[in-house]
C-alpha cells in the first residue's frame, strides 16, 4: 500500500480550495519553505522530545532540570529546521528573531500539558520528575501515524490522550493537536475543525470498542483548548478520497478569491491565476504583489531592471506584453535566481512573487519567489 492513493486533511483542504492547486501539489514541483512552518515543526519536535524522553534515573523529587532540557530540544530542532529551510530551493529569510517567538510557543505546549493533569500556573522550574512522569503516564501515543483500514485515509496525530477518572479509570480519549498559529475567533476554522474530526472518526472507525473519543485544538500562542463539533466526516472523506484520485490529466480550477486571491503555492505553474487576478482587476493590490514579466533592459552589472509586465493571452497560460513597464531592484538571493534564469534565457518570461511594490521601484528580495513562467498548457 506504501505507494496507493491516500487522503489526508491537508490534501483535502487543498482540493476543495482549488482541484488544480490539489493536482499541482502532486507533481513534484518544488514547494516553498516557510518560517512559520518551520517554527511550528520546531515546537512540535521539542516537545514530543520532553514527552518521550527516558527519566526514569532522576529523584522523584528533583526539580529545576526540565526548563534547561527543554530549550536544548528547541534549539536542536531550531537548527534542524534551520538547515533544511535553506537546503530548500524555494525559500526566504530565516527569521534568527523569531526564536523568542518559538521559545513562548515550546512553554505553550508544556503548560497545556500540565493542565491536563490537573497543574495550572506552575513555573517550569519547578515541574519534578515525578509531575513529568505523571504527563507522560497520560500519553496514549505521542506524533503517531493514524491510518484507515483500508489504507485510504491518513494523518499524524500530535497527541492521543488518556482522560481518567478519580480513581484513575479511562474514560476518553482525547486527540490533541497542537496549533502553534492564530488563535481562533469564537470558534475553530472550518478546515481545522474537520481535521480533528478526521482524527477523531479514522481513530474510532479503526477502534470501535474505544471509549468516549474527542478531538480538541491546543493553541500555544494563548495557551487555549478549542473542541471539535460532533458531525461525522467519513464520508465525505471518502468522496474526497474518490475525487483526488490521481490523474495525468490536470484537474479543472476553480479561479477565486479563495484561491487565486489567497495563498497559492503554485502560481508559477498556473495561467488561471493570472487570468483571474486580470479580470478581476486584482494585479496591483496590495504592497506585496505577484507579477509575470519580461525583462527589457539591464544596465551591464545592475541590480535594477526594467521589466514589462505580461498579461495572459487567449490561450491557457499564454502571455502577452500590455501590462506597463516598470522598474524593479533585485538585491541577495532573488539576484542570483533572477542572473541564472536570464542566464539560461533572458527573454523569457519570470514569475516575480510578493514583491514589495510601493514608491516607483518594486524591491524583490530574499522573501520574493523568481521562477521560471512555466504554467501548464490546459
Amino acid at each position: 500500500m506504501a505507494d496507493a492513493h491516500r487522503l489526508s486533511p491537508s490534501s483535502w483542504n487543498r482540493y476543495e480550495t482549488c482541484p488544480r492547486m490539489y493536482w499541482l501539489s502532486r507533481q513534484g514541483l518544488p514547494r516553498k519553505a516557510g518560517m512559520a512552518a518551520s517554527l511550528g515543526t520546531a515546537i512540535h519536535a521539542s516537545i514530543e522530545d520532553l514527552l518521550n524522553m527516558d527519566i526514569s534515573d532522576r529523584p522523584k523529587a528533583s526539580m529545576g532540570w526540565l526548563p534547561e532540557v527543554g530549550e536544548a530540544f528547541l534549539k536542536d530542532r531550531w537548527n534542524e529546521e534551520k538547515t533544511a529551510f535553506h537546503d530548500t530551493p524555494r525559500h526566504g529569510r530565516w527569521k534568527d528573531d523569531r526564536w523568542k517567538e518559538a521559545v513562548d510557543g515550546h512553554r505553550g505546549g508544556i503548560d497545556l500539558l500540565l493542565r491536563w493533569v490537573g497543574v495550572e500556573g506552575l513555573a517550569h522550574n519547578r515541574i519534578t520528575a515525578a509531575l513529568w512522569s505523571r504527563v507522560q503516564e497520560r500519553m496514549l501515543a505521542v506524533e503517531g501515524e493514524l491510518i484507515s483500514r483500508d489504507g485510504r485515509l491518513g494523518g499524524r496525530v500530535d497527541l492521543l490522550l488518556n482522560e481518567v477518572d478519580d480513581q484513575g479509570q479511562t474514560v476518553a480519549w482525547v486527540v490533541a493537536d497542537l496549533k502553534t498559529g492564530r488563535t481562533p475567533e469564537g470558534k475553530l476554522k472550518p478546515e481545522v475543525d474537520r481535521q480533528l474530526r478526521f482524527y477523531r472518526d479514522l481513530l474510532l472507525a479503526n477502534n470501535p470498542d474505544a471509549p468516549n473519543v474527542r478531538a480538541e485544538g491546543w493553541y500555544t500562542l494563548n495557551r487555549t483548548t478549542w473542541r471539535a463539533s460532533n458531525d461525522g466526516v467519513l464520508e465525505d472523506a471518502y468522496a474526497a478520497w474518490e475525487a483526488t484520485q490521481p490523474t495525468e490529466v490536470p484537474l479543472e480550477p476553480t479561479p477565486g478569491p479563495n484561491s487565486c486571491g489567497g495563498f497559492c503555492d503554485w502560481k508559477a505553474w498556473c495561467g488561471h491565476w493570472l487570468r483571474w487576478r486580470h479580470d478581476s482587476g486584482r494585479l496591483d493590490e496590495g504592497d506585496f504583489r505577484d507579477a509575470v514579466v519580461r525583462v527589457v533592459r539591464r544596465p551591464a552589472g545592475s541590480s535594477t531592471v526594467e521589466v514589462e509586465r505580461l498579461l495572459p493571452g487567449e490561450g491557457p497560460g499564454e502571455v502577452v506584453d500590455g501590462g506597463g513597464r516598470c522598474s524593479m531592484l533585485f538585491v541577495g538571493s532573488a539576484l542570483e535566481k533572477l542572473d541564472a534564469l536570464m542566464d539560461e534565457d533572458a527573454a523569457a518570461p519570470i514569475f516575480i512573487g510578493s514583491a514589495l511594490a510601493k514608491g516607483h521601484q518594486w524591491r524583490v528580495g530574499d522573501w520574493c519567489d523568481v521562477l521560471p513562467w512555466t504554467p501548464h498548457a490546459v
